[in-house]
């Protein structure tokens, strides 16, 4: 089976520093391919899920969530195209100024509310962080970019009362690529 590995707050305001992308030279047995500098990695050989957790936990000099899913989970998120009942992005001065994104539960949340749920800045100020939909472990939603809205999504953690790291959706895109393309039995 495959996996996608999330490691939680990594190479963030410089702290908890690594390298992704020689944990998975190191952890080449597993197959593991790098996606990008925050620690996201697509496990490639069958391996359990225990001995996964374990090989990354040693090869990390600090303490950190690790958030495994199956590949098939991030197929099937991926193709439910969640954005396409939202707007289009809209571009700013520099770049799109609405970010899509998904943050990954260290396991299903207990608490249900309603969607979509905002964070503003106050009740005045349009919203900052937009939660879309929960499916699984998985929360969807949008930021605007700007430096206020990476506060709010902390938030979403402490609504939810589990562990969170979230991602761009264009990386969740990349890690789908790579399951689909390489037919990695998910």
């Amino acid at each position: 089976m495959a996996w996608v590995v999330f490691l939680r707050a990594v190479n963030v305001g410089g702290t908890n520093r690594c390298q992704p992308a020689m944990i998975a030279r190191e952890l080449a047995k597993f197959g593991v391919v790098n996606i990008g500098a925050v620690g996201t990695f697509v496990v490639r050989e069958d391996v359990s899920e225990s001995a996964l957790r374990a090989a990354i936990a040693k090869k990390l000099p600090f303490k950190c969530e690790i958030m495994i899913c199956p590949g098939r989970d991030i197929i099937k998120l991926y193709s439910k195209d969640p954005f396409s009942h939202e707007p289009p992005v809209r571009l700013g001065p520099s770049g799109p100024n609405i970010v899509r994104f998904v943050s990954v539960l260290a396991k299903r949340p207990a608490i249900r509310f309603d969607l979509p749920q905002t964070f503003t800045a106050s009740p005045a100020r349009t919203w900052l962080v937009k939660i879309i939909a929960i499916q699984d472990r998985f929360v969807l939603g949008l930021y605007r970019r700007q430096m206020k809205a990476i506060s709010y999504l902390g938030k979403i953690e402490k609504r939810l009362g589990v562990p969170v790291t979230t991602r761009n959706w264009n990386t969740i895109q990349k890690v789908a690529t790579i399951l689909k393309s390489e037919r990695i039995p998910a």
